[in-house]
């Protein structure tokens, strides 16, 4: 038996998480990207073969990313030069042309096989790349299916093979077209969530050789590595805490894992020491970012918290509640994900409240009839739409809906504590990427969402909103108050 180790590190999501933070009672620090570097370095040399890989969503999440509109990112990225990146749906936020423009910038690799230009049947992106490491070829490829699509909506050039179906005969074709290159490994980065990911490897016909999928998007975490179709399925949670560690051993002859082990990497500095260079580099872009948004907001009466876009959150209302009183709407629906803090106050700075909240998005608003609206909530609040995949929305206070998780199905759906009716109408306002998604994240279509009446932009920006609302607001407060309650 012909056999070579590789160790392969991986992260998935990352979202601008650059800076350690502070855990336990000790004190001690946990994950940033400094210490995640640390521990990159560390592993480099100490084992011989080692690659780095990240599976979608460098970008968005946090100001300093934001600010620099993802140049930042990269080129923090490219300090900690990865081997092979692929492409997540956040990679989209800012455009089409200024992805191109990052995947310019990028000094590694970005593969994606299943994004096209349909006019001229061409690939977006690198379809893959076939790493040489220790005289063993290892393919790399990447799929992505439809929260890409969600992200470029409005860009008709572009489209994709979206179903898992469609992705898995990309993959198929990757690796009919390159296997007698003799490769010895064979990886499919996916952002994709890590139950399609399991799908995927059911559908894959293992006459292609995928050895192993490395996913994102539902920021799973695992004690241990999913196996279908004798393809190992992992993913590494979310932010910089963590990183996934696969030890392998590869076998020239059959081009097959002989033996792994596989652990999720919790990034502290008792672990490891932070990578000073790269917290100098960081720095000097958070110096600029803090001479800019170091003022204050606004002041809450206590710290709001959104810990899970799943469930209804004490932050999630304060901003459903702006919105709607901003927009005059009956009910306000916010993506859940457009939260993207923890934890907000009681002193709301400007930097604060741009990490919290930094999608700047158009605000529409609608006319549905009650029905409609049962239908919405029915399709919101089902089980299957809250693993971590699905899109999940914060609701304002004039709302209260009830769903059985057992019975499936919505009991319950008051507005003022009024039951809906079926024939009255109701305003509804939405965010515009809901809005150019709305047949797939809420069950109706732009067709019937003007059936009752025009469309209305109440604003062009969310963002300028809500920050002016704070700004003539103080001392504001939110409480949980059953708008959202599953039994």
């Amino acid at each position: 038996m012909n056999t070579k180790k590789f160790t392969i590190l991986h992260s998935n999501d990352m979202h601008g998480d650059f800076f350690a933070e502070l855990s336990g009672k000790k004190g001690g620090l946990i994950g940033g990207l400094a210490l995640l570097s640390g521990y990159i370095n560390k592993v480099r040399k100490e084992e011989e073969n080692v690659l780095y890989v990240i599976s979608g969503d460098m970008v968005q999440g946090s100001i300093i990313d934001s600010e620099y509109k993802g140049i930042s990112t990269i080129e923090i990225m490219n300090y900690l030069a990865p081997d092979v990146v692929t492409l997540g749906n956040h990679e989209f936020d800012y455009g089409l042309p200024h992805l191109l423009f990052l995947e310019k910038m990028a000094n590694f690799p970005i593969v994606n096989a299943n994004l096209y230009i349909k006019k001229y049947n061409k690939r977006l992106m690198r379809p893959y790349i076939i790493l040489k490491k220790a005289g063993y070829d290892i393919l790399f490829t990447g799929i992505i299916t439809e929260k890409v699509i969600d992200s470029i909506h409005m860009d008709k050039l572009v489209g994709s093979f979206v179903t898992l179906q469609e992705a898995g005969q990309e993959v198929g074709k990757i690796c009919n077209a390159y296997k007698n290159d003799d490769i010895d490994l064979t990886i499919v980065l996916t952002h994709i969530g890590f139950e399609s990911d399991k799908h995927l490897a059911a559908i894959l016909n293992p006459k292609w050789g995928v050895d192993m999928i490395i996913g994102g998007h539902s920021h799973t975490i695992l004690e241990k590595p999913e196996r279908i179709n004798n393809i190992l399925i992992v993913q590494a949670g979310t932010g910089t805490n963590q990183i996934g560690r696969f030890d392998i051993e590869v076998d020239d002859d059959t081009n097959s894992i002989v033996k792994y082990t596989w652990k999720a990497i919790t990034v502290t500095n008792k672990l490891v020491a932070p990578d000073k260079n790269l917290t100098d580099y960081i720095n000097s872009f958070q110096t600029e970012v803090d001479r800019k948004y170091n003022v204050i907001v606004t002041k809450l009466t206590k710290k709001l918290t959104h810990p899970k876009r799943e469930v209804e959150t004490t932050l999630g209302n304060l901003i459903a509640d702006i919105f709607a009183e901003a927009s005059q709407a009956d009910i306000m629906f916010v993506g859940s994900g457009s939260v993207r803090v923890k934890e907000l106050g009681p002193v709301v700075t400007l930097k604060d409240l741009k990490s919290c909240f930094p999608y700047d998005d158009s605000l529409n608003k609608f006319t549905v009839n009650g029905k409609q609206l049962i239908k919405i909530f029915s399709y919101i609040m089902r089980k299957s739409n809250r693993d971590g995949e699905g899109e999940c929305y914060e609701i304002n206070k004039a709302i209260h809906a009830v769903y059985n998780e057992k019975e499936k199905k919505l009991t319950s759906l008051t507005f003022n504590n009024k039951p809906v009716q079926e024939n009255s109408l109701y305003t509804i306002c939405i965010q515009g990427y809901h809005m150019n998604n709305c047949s797939a994240y809420l069950d109706i279509s732009n067709k019937e969402l003007i059936q009752n009446g025009p469309h209305k932009v109440i604003t062009t920006s969310a963002y300028e909103v809500l920050e002016e609302f704070l700004k003539n607001n103080q001392n504001l407060s939110c409480r949980l108050s059953n708008r959202l309650i599953f039994t």
